[in-house]
């Protein structure tokens, strides 16, 4: 989604950064895991492959997607690279034409040094404030049976069970923000700083 592409969010413990093509081999290497796999029902891709998929995914439109960065990591580097500080995803699909105010949101923190710190939970909360503020009210997450902890982080973020899928074996859970979910939504993000993001680099607006 080109509305995000010079967008960097800057939490407390991930910072959220267009996917740009600096991150592909990072990615990719990530999705060669068979675990990773089966949590995101991905098929494996050849690395021109994912160019080509982060290129189409930079031109859709109905696709939001940031890739997350450890923020301690990103902002403790001096000459790293910004690969070298990645997390994860998360990503915000408009899956009803329909509808432009709901969302079906995801998040996979791929890097298991980070796992179980709350990144997960803080880049959902900074893409669901930073997506309400181009319309969506409504959030959905569809979440394999077997994976615990992220129906446990939904549920945490105010998400609740509406459907289950025997056939895919998987769970949708839905978020409709009214004013009182804005609000927690605002305080929960209240420290999000947006800065401009520049390959690599950011600047203040």
């Amino acid at each position: 989604m080109r509305s995000n592409e010079n967008t960097l969010l800057l939490g407390k413990k991930v910072v959220l950064v267009p996917y740009t093509a600096e991150h592909v081999p990072r990615y990719h290497e990530w999705m060669k895991s068979e675990e990773l796999q089966r949590l995101t029902a991905s098929e494996p891709l050849t690395l021109e492959q994912e160019y080509s998929m982060q290129r189409s995914w930079r031109e859709d439109t109905a696709k939001c997607t940031f890739i997350v960065l450890d923020a301690e990591k990103w902002q403790a580097r001096l000459s790293t690279t910004e690969e070298s500080c990645m997390a994860g995803d998360v990503n915000l699909f408009l899956t009803d034409l329909g509808d432009p105010s709901l969302g079906e949101i995801e998040v996979m923190i791929a890097e298991p040094s980070c796992r179980g710190k709350g990144f997960g939970t803080e880049a959902v909360l900074m893409m669901m404030s930073y997506v309400t503020k181009l319309g969506l009210t409504k959030f959905e997450a569809k979440i394999g049976q077997g994976n615990e902890p992220s129906i446990r982080m939904f549920q945490k973020l105010h998400f609740e069970q509406v459907a289950v899928s025997s056939v895919f074996q998987e769970v949708t859970f839905r978020l409709i923000v009214n004013e009182h979910e804005r609000q927690w939504l605002l305080e929960q993000t209240s420290h999000v700083e947006e800065k401009c993001y520049r390959d690599g680099s950011s600047e203040s607006h």
